[in-house]
């Protein structure tokens, strides 16, 4: 078999949406492109294997996953509009949102202006203000869970972590220890319990210093060392901050959760309230659960179960391919790579015959310390050391759109997004012999 896949002959259609490329993936779950073909909106649908689901126990989970998105509707918060099931898999229809991480603008520019950096943190406050008022804890604030729009509007994402009202015990706390150890606040590493509130405003705190210093108030190798700092809120603002950004922040990182600061007292204080503009959105009271109980019932009958079928495309040539497709926009194939902005998942081109492009790929990943594994046009990169949080992994793919045109798509499916980036720089300058160049010498990948 060929080392390529060729540009899809055929479509998959899941009920009524068209799928398309993927957009990311992890363990439990695949993110795809999809469109409307009723009304040609596009959205993104995360794809659940049922069999998975079941054998680790994460129904529960997954449903109380949906639910919270299905109760929180906000302009700052990834919308979620239906859910959907077959024999196989769980289909979960959210809002595709097409700007990118706000992980991506730290990454690219190191730091952002104060006044940038605020109206970032005002949205931020504004969603989990709101997410807080309807019983719901997120639990695992970071820059990387923190989408753009096309407009610059912020979007809170990923509820995996979320923890909701009814998890709350007796003594009125949260007793699930979770989320990434630099945002982490001092009271969940005690684990004598704590108050869901008080440990995103901690997080959002922990945010709010990324943003405008471009780096973590508390960053150390050794994870006792970075548990000690937390615990006694050790860090130090810039120069640069200026002071009534200091006092908030410092209001903030109290490691004291019954004298921090609360999001009243922030939509009080003179920093905060700098160009502060209060989210404009109708509240809907009535959400419908019908379909996520539907969609986990083992005994639903055929009838409500959908399929996936496979449909002959309209007929285009490769550069109509190319030009449709976002991953494959004529746009970015000869747009310069902007030095060390990469984000979950980057293409290139090459006009390389598909063998050399996979040997390539295979060396300059192997002296970088990963392990591959190959099947067909598809490859697995796995980093032999354990980073942050865990071993980075890497899965490619390499399309031939033409018979002289091939695209490679890269995707983090494991580990750090940092240690992604930090990886993808050197990776990529062993590639620089099979990248496409265009007619004025610009470079892929992108």
């Amino acid at each position: 078999m060929s080392a390529s896949k060729k540009a899809p002959t055929t479509r998959t259609r899941v009920g009524k949406y068209e799928l398309g490329r993927t957009l990311g993936e992890g363990s439990f779950a695949k993110v795809k492109f999809a469109r409307n073909v009723e009304t040609g909106a596009c959205v993104a649908i995360k794809i659940l294997d049922r069999d998975h689901v079941r054998r680790h126990k994460m129904v529960e989970q997954i449903k109380n996953e949906i639910s919270l998105m299905k109760l929180v509707k906000h302009p700052n918060v990834i919308k979620i509009f239906e859910v959907m099931a077959s024999k196989t898999k769980i289909y979960i229809v959210i809002e595709f949102v097409d700007g990118g991480e706000l992980f991506d603008k730290i990454a690219k520019h190191g730091r952002l202006k104060e006044d940038e950096a605020r109206t970032y943190f005002q949205q931020l406050i504004n969603a989990v203000d709101y997410c807080h008022s309807r019983g719901v804890y997120h639990r695992d604030l970071k820059p990387e869970n923190l989408l753009l729009d096309s407009d610059g509007v912020l979007k809170v994402s990923d509820f995996g972590l979320s923890a909701f009202s009814q998890n709350i015990r007796e003594d009125g706390l949260l007793h699930t220890a979770c989320g990434t150890p630099n945002y982490v606040a001092p009271e969940i590493l005690t684990s004598k319990g704590y108050d869901g509130t008080a440990s995103d405003i901690w997080s959002c705190g922990v945010i709010l210093y990324v943003l405008m210093a471009g780096y973590l108030p508390f960053d150390e190798a050794n994870l006792m060392a970075l548990y000690r700092k937390i615990l006694k809120a050790e860090f130090s603002c810039p120069p640069w901050f200026s002071r009534n950004a200091k006092k908030l922040i410092c209001r903030i990182l109290d490691p004291n959760p019954l004298t921090r600061i609360t999001i009243p007292e922030i939509l009080q204080d003179v920093w905060f309230k700098k160009g502060y503009k209060p989210p404009q959105f109708e509240q809907e009271d009535d959400v419908n659960l019908d379909d996520i109980n539907a969609a986990f019932n083992d005994s639903n009958s055929v009838e409500h179960l959908i399929t996936e079928r496979k449909e002959k495309p309209v007929s285009m040539n490769a550069f109509e391919l190319i030009s449709r497709s976002q991953t494959f926009s004529l746009d970015n194939l000869f747009e310069k790579q902007t030095v060390g902005l990469v984000k979950r998942e980057t293409s290139f081109a090459s006009q390389c015959p598909p063998n050399e492009i996979i040997s390539k790929i295979e060396e300059a990943a192997k002296p970088l310390g990963f392990n591959v594994h190959k099947q067909n046009y598809k490859m697995k990169l796995k980093g032999d050391k354990s980073g942050r949080k865990g071993q980075l992994s890497v899965a490619t793919e390499v399309f031939e759109v033409a018979p002289s045109l091939h695209m490679v798509e890269l995707r983090k499916t494991g580990g750090d997004t940092l240690e992604f980036h930090k990886f993808y720089k050197t990776f990529s300058s062993g590639l620089k012999d099979i990248v496409w160049k265009s007619e004025d010498g610009a470079e892929e990948p992108r």
